[in-house]
């Protein structure tokens, strides 16, 4: 017999596909009434502090007082624990962080992209970090008076994490560091840096974390230009004789390139996330435009070429949110990290493909006006801009690909060995 369910509450665009299904009166098993009030809080707060500010602050970079301002509004410390100053409610799970990503990929540019950076930068500390590390820097970063970052990409080694080239050699209580790092997000905000270090023989049992603060000496940081608009900051940082204390170790040597790759998944879920929301919008820009554009006579909706294009974007789009649903519903399940590399990895590259092809359509449909930074097409031109970074950062598409069938066939091989 089927059961018949209250109708649920619409959110936001109405539009067919410009939101995802549940604000639009659909049922959802994954979300319930904590959800759709945060969703509120957080559309709420985009749509009053950062979207009218969005276009300067591309300009000039955005303001470091907007992290205590959206913590103090309930939003960023919803996915942190409450002893380090957290406001994770009672029945948090990773369905809150999908949507806290969504709702703020809504803005673009990079604002309050050090959100999401803190949040991979800060799980090794949580978890392996020793107390000293703990009360140094999560309570700052948490509710948004410092920022941390990640450091573990070099010029001459980004996917090849265990051939990093960074070094750490001891010295008395301290290493002596030395080496660069490329393709930092949000160095110039960055007070710390959870930075990938060889403390030990080549390949990835020779690597550690360490946290090293900004005002070290020897530590510079520059920025670095990017093709896409950029409110926060990608960021080139050398290492010269910079003298980190041993007590700055997270977790135990030789154990790095365990941490990092168990945080890679995290990272590729939220870049996914926010990455659906990216190829929606340039789905919701489109179908608006084409229902007011005339061309030949009649509006562009009109012509049965653009309803293909705007249905296969859609299709795309639905299809990548329910697989984001899906790895969310992993998580809330208890699936250990570790455990969901391959599907991350398809996940991201589902993300950033499908976010490459509604960039594309979305530019043919507006013609002239998606090449140019203003008028009707310009948020279209500035996601198409973005695309590489979403293919690329977190793990191209071809590694990811690549990973995803080598663990596969490792674990065909370990199935047919206990025949």
């Amino acid at each position: 017999m089927t059961r018949q369910l209250k109708p649920t509450e619409k959110f936001g665009e109405q539009i067919p596909f410009c939101e995802p299904y549940w604000y639009q009166g659909y049922h959802s098993p994954h979300f319930h009434d904590g959800h759709r009030a945060f969703r509120k809080t957080v559309r709420e707060f985009v749509e009053r502090e950062l979207i009218p500010h969005r276009d300067d602050w591309i300009k000039t970079g955005y303001p470091t007082s907007l992290h205590e301002k959206v913590y103090q509004a309930g939003i960023s410390g919803i996915i942190y624990p409450k002893e380090y100053g957290g406001t994770k409610p009672e029945d948090f799970d990773a369905f809150y962080e999908m949507v806290l990503v969504d709702e703020l990929a809504r803005v673009g540019g990079g604002v309050l992209g050090q959100l999401a950076i803190n949040s991979m930068a800060l799980p090794p500390i949580i978890q392996f970090g020793n107390d000293y590390l703990k009360d140094l820097v999560l309570r700052d970063v948490i509710t948004g008076k410092k920022s941390c970052c990640l450091a573990i990409s070099e010029p001459y080694a980004g996917s090849d994490v265990a051939n990093l080239q960074t070094t750490a050699v001891p010295d008395g209580d301290h290493y002596i560091v030395n080496g660069q790092k490329k393709w930092i997000t949000g160095g110039m905000m960055g007070d710390f840096f959870t930075t990938a270090v060889r403390t030990g023989d080549d390949g990835m049992g020779g690597l550690s974390l360490l946290l090293i603060e900004r005002n070290t000496p020897g530590l510079s940081v520059r920025k670095m230009e990017t093709q896409f608009d950029n409110s926060h900051s990608t960021t080139f940082i050398v290492l010269d004789d910079v003298r980190v204390p041993k007590r700055n170790l997270i977790g135990e040597e030789g154990m790095g390139f365990l941490y990092i790759v168990r945080n890679f998944n995290h990272e590729r879920f939220v870049i996914s996330a926010g990455t659906c929301r990216e190829a929606r919008t340039c789905y919701s820009e489109a179908f608006k435009y084409a229902m007011e554009r005339k061309t030949f006579g009649k509006p562009l909706i009109s012509h049965q070429i653009i309803r293909y294009k705007l249905a296969e974007m859609a299709r795309q789009i639905e299809a990548l949110y329910d697989s984001v649903e899906r790895t969310a519903y992993q998580y809330q399940c208890g699936v250990p990290d570790q455990h969901m590399g391959p599907q991350c990895a398809l996940l991201k590259v589902n993300a950033s493909k499908t976010f490459e092809f509604c960039a594309r359509e979305a530019s043919q449909i507006f013609g002239g006006s998606s090449i140019v930074k203003e008028g009707k097409g310009k948020v279209v031109e500035r996601l198409y801009r973005n695309v590489r970074a979403a293919a690329i950062p977190g793990g191209s598409e071809e590694i990811l690909l690549d990973f995803t069938i080598r663990q596969a066939a490792a674990k065909a091989k370990r199935l047919q060995s206990n025949l």
